[in-house]
């Protein structure tokens, strides 16, 4: 009888939790560029952050034209499948990065477990290279994020419109 009880409120508890509202993701528009060897988009956009997600939106004409979503486990996008961190680095970006590198990008954070980072009033920059896998310049200067590596031949900008 005993187990019985647990068991009902075991359930009963399991039903709450589904009820509960989904975390919710800050938002804010964005002026968005994406630009590597096998994706290209540049327009507006959002940019929603929550403590384990991000998700970006690019539009254009008043159309969603591409959708990133950030995970701790994996990076989808609406053009491509999910892929785990380390497969979307070696696919979309550069096999050299360390996986958490699009997320540090897109939550304006020091990529490369801020190795070379010089701080400035206003935010950070940071230089890093290694022979043939990359040669970035990567900063984070007021409301704008923008990561360079011209080994690799990508650019991410996200210039934040704050009010």
């Amino acid at each position: 009888m005993i187990r019985y009880l647990y068991g009902i409120a075991a359930l009963f508890l399991l039903l709450l939790q589904g009820c509960g509202e989904p975390p919710k993701l800050k938002g804010e528009s964005a002026m968005i560029v994406l630009k590597t060897p096998v994706m290209r988009y540049a327009d507006m956009g959002f940019v929603y952050e929550g403590p384990s997600e991000i998700k970006a939106e690019i539009y254009g004409s008043g159309q969603a034209l591409f959708t990133l979503r950030i995970t701790p486990q994996s990076v989808c996008t609406s053009r491509f499948a999910c892929l785990d961190r380390k497969r979307f680095n070696a696919q979309m970006l550069s096999r050299y990065y360390p996986e958490d590198t699009i997320e540090r990008i897109f939550r304006a954070k020091p990529v490369f477990n801020g190795k070379n980072v010089v701080k400035k009033r206003n935010g950070f920059t940071q230089k890093l290279f290694a022979p043939g896998k990359y040669n970035i310049e990567y900063s984070v200067l007021n409301n704008e994020t923008v990561f360079r590596d011209t080994i690799n031949k990508i650019v991410i900008k996200i210039k934040r419109m704050r009010g």
